[in-house]
């Protein structure tokens, strides 16, 4: 099944037309500001097909006022999307496209067709004037193909997200990103409530899927395991572990206690 466009994404983000830009980016800009090493370079130039900066998010054309204070100042919000080449890993490119841009950026990502979007916040560099690099994770997260139910589109679209400034509004697209991570281990979207339950959700998370790497990693040592004794041994972490990644799972569907 195809996954969601570009153009459906635009419709669910209902931007204001005065804040379109629908401009291609040259690979040669993103090589020349984002590529840290040759293995990027090459990275760049084979795997992006097409950068095109969609709409800048801007005070006068959002009605939503400019953030800043001693680690950072957001003028403006971007949304780009960046089309890879079939087969092409898209987690490195995507970092260095966030790390080039010096404006928090919403990036849609389509790889052998499907989505996936990320946003990251930005901080002033404490080594170099004028420069900014990546606060705290990058969070990345594929689209549902279906774009989605009614509540995850009214979410994520604009008029969803908090107004206060752009730095609520990109921590708003960021705790709805994480949201549909969770829907992804519970089959269903929930916003989260608040910031501090949006934090807890997306901590446990990925504790759970923490646990879910442990148990695999018990699972095959059981298995080439050769004596009885440490065979036993392994079975009962593995069980400790299921248990306590079922307890997170419930944690998840019910949001946290």
């Amino acid at each position: 099944m195809p996954g969601m466009t570009i153009d459906e994404l635009l419709q669910v983000l209902q931007l204001p037309e005065a804040t379109r830009v629908q401009q291609r980016v040259p690979k040669k800009l993103l090589i020349e500001h984002g590529a840290a090493t040759p293995q990027d370079k090459r990275l760049i130039q084979d795997g992006v097909d097409e950068i095109t900066w969609l709409a800048s998010l801007k005070p006068h054309l959002t009605g939503v006022p400019a953030y800043e204070d001693e680690h950072r100042h957001y003028r403006e919000a971007a949304v780009l999307s960046l089309a890879l080449r079939p087969g092409t890993r898209p987690a490195r490119l995507v970092e260095l496209l966030h790390r080039a841009v010096p404006h928090p950026v919403l990036l849609a990502t389509t790889v052998d067709q499907s989505l996936s979007l990320s946003v990251a916040h930005l901080r002033k560099s404490q080594t170099e004037a004028d420069q900014t690099v990546l606060d705290g994770p990058l969070l990345s997260v594929a689209m549902p193909a279906d774009g989605g139910d009614a509540t995850f589109r009214s979410a994520l679209s604009l008029a969803g997200q908090p107004r206060s400034d752009l730095y609520a509004l990109v921590q708003g697209w960021m705790d709805t990103l994480a949201a549909l991570d969770v829907a992804q281990e519970t089959g269903s979207f929930r916003p989260s409530a608040t910031r501090e339950q949006a934090a807890a959700r997306h901590a446990a998370l990925q504790q759970l899927r923490l646990l879910r790497a442990q148990a695999a990693e018990f699972r095959a040592r059981a298995a080439k395991e050769r004596q009885l004794a440490r065979q036993v041994a392994l079975n009962e972490e593995l069980r400790a572990v299921i248990a306590q990644a079922e307890q997170l799972r419930r944690r998840l569907d019910g949001g946290p206690p």
